[in-house]
């Protein structure tokens, strides 16, 4: 797979089905950590494929978040910079590339509720027309992880 164009996929408006826990950084199972919410994104592609940029509704929250993705050639590596209405605050990246089984996996350093985190973004599952993102925490400098966030994404037909 070239990394260099590895979000090319990644076009069009999607639906999305976000589930993510209530608590980030809480590791207890059950279902009633977790709260089920709708998304809509709309994704394009820039640059020949070596950047991606979308924009995500979520309709039941009340705000919209956006994700810029730049290939860097020199270290062929994809940065992916994450910002919400909310804030106004382009969040650090995290930095990684397309494995060749075709998953993403991308890591990066960010504070959640005034604390450090490792964070990691693994996109998989990723067909013509769906795709999955998920996000994980660290606060044992990768030892163990909490995933926190699913997205799983539908594109619709134009």
């Amino acid at each position: 797979m070239d990394n260099s164009t590895g979000f090319g996929f990644f076009t069009g408006t999607y639906d999305v089905v976000n589930r993510w826990r209530k608590d980030f950084l809480d590791p207890t199972e059950g279902d009633d950590r977790w709260e089920e919410f709708p998304g809509i994104t709309r994704a394009t592609a820039h640059f020949d494929g070596r950047a991606s940029f979308d924009e995500i509704e979520f309709p039941t929250k009340g705000f919209t978040g956006l994700t810029l993705r730049l290939y860097d050639p020199a270290a062929d590596a994809w940065s992916l910079y994450w910002a919400n209405e909310r804030t106004g605050i382009l969040c650090p990246p995290v930095v990684g590339s397309f494995q060749p089984d075709g998953t993403g996996l991308f890591h990066g350093d960010d504070e959640y509720r005034g604390r450090t985190v490792h964070v990691r973004f693994v996109w998989s599952e990723i067909t013509g027309t769906t795709a999955h993102w998920e996000q994980a925490f660290s606060v044992d400098e990768g030892r163990t992880w909490i995933t926190n966030w699913h997205m799983h994404m539908t594109r619709r037909e134009d």
